[in-house]
């Protein structure tokens, strides 16, 4: 499974692993408010919608984050880049400590959100033009699973801080810690390189920031913009309307401890990591439609499973290996597939776009949830808004095409030339 490593150079070992430590810090930060939100809804007297409402604001954030500064690092760089949004969210998840009521929390989510979305595109960007091409999935999924190492971390700390402090002291100590991820700026500066890139041609003009910002919406691209778009709009809608409302559907409607809910966490967090590695094996085997489309049917049918039949504790705790094993098959994917559709002078935006477009969307997944529950139970919301959403995902990757082994050069995907043979094209 790992023999590709071994293949390698050390400057493609220190960008895996610069991004893999950025991805895990950045699930830390994130998940931490997952695991909070009763001790949040207690500390300000808001209702489930609302907080709902707190994460959506920070998806919408984090996905305009990610669409502008992937745009940035095509201009100035993905390092540099990388740098300054590794510090805007550090920075503000420490903040969020601080919030004395519930629109400063939201403001200060928000602008935890614009950087972590503003890290992934970056991140992504850099690790798929480092990488070599047969190894690229195996790669970017292997990075993805560092969101289950983060998640993990940031468990352990709710189980630690829940069980030693007061709920209203513990959740403010959790987003304190979050200031930890600004220490990976040094090793980002003295380890990583940036990427070659293409020269422009000598009487080339300057590009505008703004057009920098839209050209993914050029009529050459515009297909591949939208169609990514609604991917990840699937993807991520299924994706946090169940993991953002699985701690509280496990301790309020389960009604289990601390340390039972950050039991069957556990269980569902290893068996994400082991559903990324799984899925980056298969990106550069089956390539990344098949991919993407079992994994994401396979969502359907656990998220009904888990969230509609009337199952026994010892029963969920069993399916929660399947649960998280197949919600992590799909961001696992996009990485690799967005970076293979767009041509190097816009693939910090498109990627950014398509991957963080998808928040926005999304966003009123987790939020939908939080109203539906007021009329039904919750379990129920999460299930039918996840299965739509994955849904979603599983019908839009059929339109777009395959990429596998594609490798990133300056021609734009559409041509005739590209879409006849694309590994060849690019």
């Amino acid at each position: 499974m790992f023999t590709w490593y071994r293949q390698i150079s050390s400057n493609e070992r220190k960008t895996f692993w610069g991004c893999f430590a950025g991805w895990g810090l950045d699930a830390l930060d994130v998940q931490m408010f997952t695991l909070a939100i009763p001790a949040i809804i207690a500390a300000f007297g808001i209702d489930k919608g609302q907080a709902g409402l707190i994460s959506g604001v920070t998806l919408v954030s984090s996905a305009l984050g990610g669409w502008i500064a992937g745009a940035v690092s095509d201009r100035f760089g993905r390092i540099r880049t990388l740098q300054f949004t590794i510090l805007w969210f550090s920075v503000f998840t420490f903040l969020c400590a601080f919030a004395q009521t519930f629109p400063q929390l939201l403001v200060l989510k928000a602008f935890q959100g614009f950087g972590f979305g503003g890290e992934w595109a970056a991140g992504a960007v850099l690790m798929a033009e480092t990488i070599r091409n047969e190894h690229r999935g195996k790669a970017m999924g292997g990075v993805q699973s560092a969101w289950a190492v983060g998640w993990g971390a940031a468990v352990l700390l709710y189980t630690a801080m829940f069980s030693w402090l007061s709920p209203d002291a513990a959740w403010r100590v959790m987003f304190g810690i979050g200031l930890l991820p600004a220490l990976l700026v040094v090793y980002v500066r003295r380890h990583l390189q940036e990427p070659s890139k293409p020269r422009p041609a000598p009487n080339a003009a300057t590009v505008p920031m703004w057009q920098q910002v839209t050209q993914v919406f050029s009529p050459r691209v515009l297909k591949t913009t939208l169609l990514g778009a609604l991917l990840g709009t699937g993807a991520h809608g299924g994706y946090y309307a169940l993991m953002t409302w699985l701690p509280t559907f496990l301790s309020k409607e389960r009604h289990l401890s601390v340390l039972g809910t950050g039991g069957y966490l556990a269980v569902v967090i290893f068996a994400f990591w082991c559903g990324c590695m799984a899925s980056a094996q298969l990106l550069d085997r089956i390539g990344r439609r098949k991919n993407i489309a079992f994994f994401a049917l396979c969502c359907v049918l656990t998220v009904s499973a888990y969230t509609f039949l009337p199952l026994t504790d010892s029963q969920m705790l069993f399916l929660g290996f399947p649960l998280g094993f197949f919600a992590a098959g799909i961001p696992a994917s996009l990485g690799a597939l967005f970076n293979e559709l767009y041509p190097a002078e816009m693939r910090g935006a498109g990627v950014g776009f398509c991957y963080n477009f998808g928040r926005i969307a999304s966003a009123a997944f987790p939020v939908l949830v939080g109203y539906m529950s007021k009329s039904m139970p919750l379990g129920e919301a999460i299930g039918i808004d996840a299965a739509i959403a994955y849904g979603i995902a599983m019908l839009t990757v059929l339109f777009l095409p395959e990429t596998k082994g594609r490798a990133l050069g300056s021609a734009a995907p559409g041509n005739d030339a590209a879409s006849a043979n694309p590994v060849a094209a690019r």
